[in-house]
């Protein structure tokens, strides 16, 4: 906490105003409290912003407790309840929420920072989840310690510090937080490396933050230069939605897909997370095809069309329904259900696919059905039509549109969830390593 407390002193001025975002966990408490032993020394502006996101019993007491202890050390609390949910992916729209409610206190009282406590495990997991994942090489270096903004920065000053650190410092000076349950679940991704990769990683190297700090920095400078080169090449090949093949064909490959990057960042801006690198692989794919004419679908409707000596990138939002999406993890569909891959499920109805995947051709992609569609059926001889499946189980036609089609690479269809299942389902006696929910 040394190292945070001299960042911090190093970086406040007098008269600074810093929002920090509190969710009364150890984390955050032990920021808080670090800025108010700065307060001691140094005049600085504290506001303490909390978010009650309203889906545990404990919440309404916890913000109870910060309120009280917020009093006691003479800090200003605004906090907001998160009354109500949309159908996007809660983690998602949680964190949209609460930075939009830490930019509005940013904005009201002026504030230079808006300071959060995410800590250095917490840099090392995100780090391992994007490698895993998939991401663009500025998602590889995690999180940065400052992100400058529109007339103040964000700050994160924990980057250097550990979990058992910040655990430490709390008992020491009695400060109260309170553990929320869902981060000791293991049904979260980032939980099962926080329980079973990170101890590991720390039994190698207990500094092994360290290294991941500097990793990370090495990628950020890395990605500032990098994007200073991609800028140059963008104006000249990108221009009103269309990316010209025969001037973007001439430059490196790598940057070809740094600028493929920056016109999906550019097309989905907020809606980023729902791209990764295998839709740079579609990209590529379709620009390097024989093919004059064609064209594929990305996520939330954007259809990207090859014709000659163009790349033409179309949002059509309603126009045209039809999706064409890889399934990684998780997927939102049009329809408003949801796919899901699962690591274990007792139940065996239509709404839950199991398979073997050296049966199939991966990866798996979910799409609409197309015209002469049909079903190898488990159990039978031949195949079944999509459209006589939709017609015997009275599927109205605008739910028909949107209906989605598991296949494999090979467009091999698999499953229609909630309907029928193919004749490479897998039961639940079966061996198999890919179960898939529908709901």
């Amino acid at each position: 906490m040394k190292q945070a407390y001299q960042y911090l002193w190093n970086l406040l001025k007098e008269n600074d105003v810093v929002v920090v975002g509190v969710s009364f966990g150890p984390d955050s408490m032990a920021l808080l409290h670090l800025l108010t032993e700065i307060r001691k020394k140094k005049k600085i502006f504290l506001v303490c912003a909390h978010v009650n996101h309203n889906v545990r019993s404990e919440s309404k007491e916890e913000a109870t407790l910060l309120a009280e202890w917020c009093q006691q050390e003479n800090i200003l609390l605004e906090s907001m309840v998160i009354e109500k949910y949309g159908d996007d992916n809660f983690h998602n729209e949680a964190r949209s929420i609460r930075y939009h409610f830490f930019e509005s206190l940013v904005e009201k009282y002026q504030a230079q920072y808006l300071m959060t406590a995410h800590h250095g495990d917490d840099l090392v997991e995100t780090i391992l989840m994007r490698l895993v994942r998939g991401s663009t090489l500025k998602g590889y270096g995690g999180f940065s310690q400052m992100v400058t903004k529109n007339g103040y920065q964000i700050i994160r000053p924990l980057i250097s510090t550990t979990k058992e650190e910040l655990l430490a410092y709390d008992q020491k000076y009695h400060i109260p937080y309170a553990i929320d349950a869902s981060n000791l679940k293991s049904v979260y991704t980032r939980n099962r490396y926080r329980k079973e990769v990170l101890p590991f990683l720390k039994e190698e190297d207990p500094k092994v933050h360290e290294k991941f700090f500097k990793f990370s920095k090495l990628i950020q400078e890395a990605d500032d230069f990098i994007n200073h080169q991609v800028a140059k090449v963008y104006q000249q090949v990108y221009q009103n939605g269309t990316l010209a093949l025969d001037s973007f064909l001439l430059f490196d490959s790598f940057l070809q897909k740094q600028v493929l990057y920056q016109i999906l960042g550019e097309v989905y801006q907020d809606d980023l997370i729902l791209v990764n690198d295998k839709h740079i692989d579609f990209l590529m794919k379709l620009i390097h095809s024989n093919k004059k004419n064609s064209y594929i679908y990305l996520p939330n409707h954007l259809k990207v069309i090859k014709s000659y000596h163009t790349l033409e990138f179309l949002q059509e939002g309603e126009k045209d329904s039809s999706y064409f999406i890889e399934l990684n993890d998780y997927i939102l569909l049009p329809n408003g259900k949801h796919l899901k891959m699962v690591d274990s499920c007792s139940e065996n109805g239509n709404d839950i696919c199991r398979l073997d995947s050296t049966s199939i051709s991966l990866p798996l992609y979910v799409r609409t059905r197309k015209l002469g569609d049909k079903i190898s059926l488990k159990g039978m001889n031949g195949h079944q039509k999509i459209k006589d499946i939709f017609m015997n189980r009275k599927i109205p036609m605008k739910d028909r549109e949107l209906w989605p089609v598991l296949v494999d690479s090979k467009d091999e269809i698999l499953w229609v969830p909630g309907l029928k299942k193919s004749k490479f389902m897998k039961q639940k006696n079966e061996n198999c390593d890919i179960i898939i929910k529908y709901y």
